[in-house]
């Protein structure tokens, strides 16, 4: 299989999603668009699954403690920055988050661990293969699978970010991530390690957003 299609399979199926999901209080207004969610996910980590022995970067773990504890404190760091970094001319639109709480103010649980399954397992893996194994190496060169990470350049690895960034709605927050995850992919040679900054990330700021209520960085 073309690798490039591998890599992008996933993260295209999940665009495709959102977008579904921005037309859908038009085409079915009756029906609750937070449930899309966990349909989004699934069908995302299934695409994950049926392709992954094409995924020969995430094959072995090899992550080193020292850069497993790395990628924890860098994951924490873009978190620690990510719920700063959120005033009007940081954002690109405007959006009320994905907010779990029904008509009676009680939280719906199983929206909340399919939110946070989704966002902690499924989207580090889907996003991290295709912005940086894929994107950020064939910026470099387009031969990708040949390129080792520690050899992708300053240009590559900011127009990734850059374009991470156009991706979210905190922009500023998203390029500091991109650059973040991307530079961690270059120091340690191993994809495993943004996979699980990026994970920390989404774990940490899940709990964060349930804590507090502030459902607008969801």
């Amino acid at each position: 299989m073309n690798p490039i299609f591998a890599r992008s399979l996933p993260f295209g199926l999940y665009i495709a999603l959102l977008v579904l999901e921005s037309l859908l209080p038009d085409l079915a207004p009756d029906f609750d668009v937070r449930w899309l969610y966990p349909v989004k996910a699934g069908l995302v980590a299934l695409a994950l699954a049926v392709l992954w022995r094409y995924y020969t970067e995430l094959h072995t773990w090899g992550l080193s403690s020292r850069h497993l504890l790395l990628a924890i404190v860098v994951g924490l760091i873009v978190w620690a920055l990510w719920i700063r970094l959120d005033a009007g001319w940081m954002l690109m639109g405007e959006t009320k988050g994905y907010n779990p709480t029904g008509s009676d103010g009680e939280i719906d649980w199983m929206l909340v661990a399919f939110r946070i399954a989704g966002a902690a397992l499924v989207v580090p893996l889907m996003e991290e293969l295709f912005w940086r194994s894929f994107l950020q190496r064939w910026i470099q060169q387009a031969d990708f699978l040949n390129l080792p990470p520690a050899r992708t350049g300053l240009k590559a690895l900011l127009i990734a970010s850059a374009l991470f960034a156009i991706e979210h709605l905190q922009w500023l927050a998203g390029l500091i991530a991109g650059l973040a995850y991307g530079w961690l992919y270059i120091r340690t040679r191993n994809l495993w390690a943004p996979v699980v900054a990026h994970a920390v990330t989404n774990a940490v700021l899940a709990v964060y957003v349930v804590m507090t209520g502030q459902w607008r960085f969801w």
